[in-house]
C-alpha cells in the first residue's frame, strides 16, 4: 500500500506538459479544480473527463501510475460514496432497516466519486512533471503580492516544496522499518482495530526519530551553505512565459467557462 503513495514524485520528461511554465500549471490546476466542483451534469463532467484525458496524454504519465496513486485512498472514496447513496433524498429505489436508497443518491455517489478520482489524477499531474525547485519558484512567485502584507512568501513555498520532496523518502523510510518488524516478529495485518494500531507504534516512534534527524541534517546542510531565506536570493532558470503558456491558460479559462455556462443552462 505504501509503495502506491506516488505524491511528490517528479518523473522528468520533455512533453508539452513538462515544458510548460510551472506558474501555468499552478493556475491551471486552480482552474481545473474550480471547474470540477463547478461541474454538475453528465455533459459537464464529460467535457472535465475529456480534458484530463488530454492533460495525461500531453504528460506521457502512464495511466497505472495515475490509478494506483488512487488506490491508498480507495476507502474515503468508497465511504463518501455510500454516504450519498444512502442519505440523499429522492424517489426511492430500495429502502431497508434505516437505509434508503434513492435514484438521486445514486446520481451523487457517482459524481461524487468521479470528482474526487479526478481530482486526485489532475493534481497528482503537477507534482509528475514539476521539479520540487520549479515549483517552488512558481508558488513563490504566484504569492508575491502578498509580500507587502509582511507574508513569508519564500519560507511558505519551500516548506510546501520539502514537503513534497521528502513524501516518497519518508515512504521509503516506513517501508524499511516495516520490513525489519515484520523480520522480528511483528504483525500488522491480523487481529482488531485496536490491536492494529498498538502495532503501529514500533512503526511511528522510530519514523519520527528519523523524520527529526533529516530534518535537523537539512537545516545544518542549509545553514553550512549560508541559505539566509529569499533575501537577495537569484535564480539559475528565470522563468519566462512562452506562446504555449497563454494558449494552455486560454484553454484551461475556456474549459471553466463551457462548465459555467452549462451549469447555468441546466445542461
Amino acid at each position: 500500500m505504501l509503495k502506491d503513495i506516488t505524491l511528490g514524485q517528479f518523473f522528468p520528461g520533455d512533453t508539452l506538459l513538462h515544458r510548460l511554465d510551472p506558474r501555468t500549471k499552478l493556475i491551471l490546476v486552480v482552474v481545473y479544480i474550480a471547474a470540477l466542483f463547478i461541474a454538475k451534469s453528465y455533459i459537464s463532467y464529460a467535457v472535465m473527463v475529456a480534458f484530463l484525458i488530454l492533460s495525461i496524454s500531453l504528460s506521457n504519465v502512464k495511466i497505472g501510475t495515475l490509478l494506483k496513486s488512487i488506490k491508498p485512498l480507495a476507502i474515503i472514496i468508497i465511504i463518501t460514496a455510500l454516504l450519498n447513496i444512502f442519505y440523499t433524498p429522492g424517489r426511492t429505489i430500495v429502502k431497508f432497516w434505516i437505509f434508503n436508497i434513492t435514484w438521486e443518491g445514486l446520481r451523487s455517489a457517482a459524481f461524487m466519486a468521479a470528482r474526487i478520482i479526478m481530482l486526485i489524477m489532475g493534481t497528482f499531474l503537477l507534482t509528475y512533471t514539476t521539479s520540487p525547485i520549479a515549483l517552488t519558484d512558481g508558488i513563490e512567485i504566484l504569492l508575491n503580492p502578498l509580500k507587502k502584507i509582511k507574508v513569508p512568501v519564500h519560507e511558505l513555498a519551500m516548506m510546501m516544496a520539502i514537503a513534497l520532496r521528502f513524501i516518497p523518502t519518508l515512504i521509503e523510510e516506513t517501508d524499511k522499518i516495516m520490513s525489519a518488524q515484520k523480520a522480528r516478529g511483528a504483525d500488522f495485518e491480523t487481529g482488531n482495530i485496536f490491536a492494529r494500531a498498538k502495532a503501529l507504534v514500533p512503526i511511528l516512534v522510530p519514523l519520527f526519530i528519523s523524520s527529526f534527524r533529516r530534518a535537523d541534517e537539512l537545516a545544518v546542510a542549509m545553514e553550512c551553505r549560508c541559505y539566509h531565506g529569499g533575501e537577495g536570493r537569484t535564480r539559475l532558470k528565470q522563468l519566462h512565459y512562452q506562446k504555449r503558456d497563454y494558449f494552455a491558460i486560454a484553454f484551461g479559462c475556456l474549459v471553466l467557462a463551457a462548465v459555467i455556462v452549462l451549469r447555468v443552462f441546466g445542461l
